[in-house]
């Protein structure tokens, strides 16, 4: 796991996330257990932690839960989907992370899909 810890610099443990965005932790659980959100297990303690930068001011990026569906639809599992979204893209320029940040969601989906072929 220590190629996901290098790409994304924060991480927020599952209690932490439901704090940010004022939910009950079971919440949390559903919103993985929809592809709403994806975590791994990160650190020495080895918990499920997902990416600080999929909050956005208390809460959850917009664009997320589609973008993780088209890729997991294209048969990548949570690692390869943190991995895709945090790598840098020449050709965007920048990670596709940022681009969602950016409300560039149509553009990172279309990528996203062209992967399944």
């Amino acid at each position: 796991m220590n190629e996901l810890e290098e790409l994304i610099s924060e991480w927020l443990p599952l209690p932490d996330v439901a704090e940010r965005l004022d939910l009950p932790i079971k919440k949390v659980h559903s919103l993985l257990e929809e592809r709403a959100l994806v975590a791994v297990r990160v650190g020495e303690r080895n918990i499920r932690a997902v990416p600080a930068e999929f909050i956005i001011e208390d809460r959850l990026m917009d664009s997320l839960k589609g973008t993780i569906s088209v890729l997991a639809d294209a048969g990548f599992n949570d690692v390869e989907i943190l991995r895709w979204l945090f790598t840098e893209d020449e050709s965007l320029p920048g990670r596709p992370v940022d681009a969602l940040r950016q409300g560039r969601k149509t553009e990172i989906r279309r990528r996203a899909q062209a992967l399944a072929w």
